[in-house]
């Protein structure tokens, strides 16, 4: 197989009343997890990679290893542009192979949101790329942005059907309570709100800033139209304790490739339990 655009593969989960997980990935072991995985449970899986995963891996090498992956295990994979704000980062990566776009304008007025990601739209259109777009902010902190609870902004109903619109994009990420990282507190959805989206919106809906949050939550998202699912810390947190583990086990180690071994395997069971709680296994 090959790197496909997300643009099915959502509709496909819309259609089906489940959602993908959109798991953030950093080289080539934690490819490796996510896709052996999403491979074993027949799930529909998005690589998702922040700007600082892109310089700190190379797109080239990145873009390689995801298609390389795509053709081992013979299965659909979107490698994506998570919160991506550099136009002509965007575009480079786009005519380098990339199907799959997120377009973060959220920090800018409603009318520069639209133009910025219109801009983008029209680019990718010309490489059958899809293109995800954010209305209104989550608080936390993604790669080296960092917004504080107090300037996080919920998506508005009538503000986010006039977005989808005017910009023309595939998907659209709700900001209803959720954030990025781990919540210092119990988070407090917006169910109610996303529920009115949806009523308006009619292409998938996409829930940002998902670790942490208690399954039940994340399903009744799901129920209310949420097609993509993104996970991050959630798989950091637990590759970095295994590992840290095993030196403390074996302080003399020194060997990457037996010291990242468990951390591997605390991440696929990080993977299972998501794509389970998504509903994506057996989707493919």
């Amino acid at each position: 197989m090959y790197l496909i655009s997300s643009r099915e593969m959502l509709k496909r989960a819309q259609q089906g009343g489940y959602a993908v997980p959109a798991f953030n990935i950093h080289n080539l072991e934690t490819v490796q997890v996510v896709v052996e995985t999403a491979s074993e449970l027949g799930s529909p899986v998005i690589l998702a990679g922040t700007p600082g995963t892109f310089d700190y891996a190379g797109t080239d090498y990145l873009i390689s290893i995801c298609k390389e992956a795509a053709q081992k295990h013979t299965i659909p994979l979107v490698l994506h542009l998570d919160h991506h704000e550099d136009i002509s980062d965007i575009k480079t990566k786009v005519e380098r192979g990339v199907r799959s776009v997120m377009i973060d304008g959220s920090h800018y007025s409603f009318e520069q949101n639209i133009d910025i990601v219109r801009h983008v739209v029209q680019h990718s259109n010309r490489f059958d790329a899809s293109v995800e777009a954010e209305l209104g902010r989550l608080g936390g902190q993604e790669d080296d942005l960092i917004v504080d609870s107090a300037d996080a902004l919920l998506t508005d109903p009538a503000s986010a059907a006039e977005f989808v619109r005017r910009t023309g994009i595939d998907s659209l990420a709700v900001a209803i309570g959720t954030a990025h990282g781990l919540y210092k507190s119990e988070p407090k959805l917006d169910f109610d709100r996303m529920a009115q989206i949806r009523e308006v919106v009619d292409i998938p809906l996409v829930l940002h800033g998902a670790s942490g949050i208690p399954e039940e939550m994340v399903q009744r998202c799901i129920t209310l139209g949420a097609c993509k699912v993104n996970v991050g810390t959630e798989l950091k947190i637990a590759f970095a304790d295994a590992v840290k583990h095993y030196f403390a086990e074996h302080p003399e180690a020194n060997d990457p490739r037996k010291y990242i071994v468990p951390g591997k395997q605390a991440m696929k069971q990080v993977v299972i339990d998501k794509i389970r709680m998504c509903g994506s296994e057996g989707k493919i």
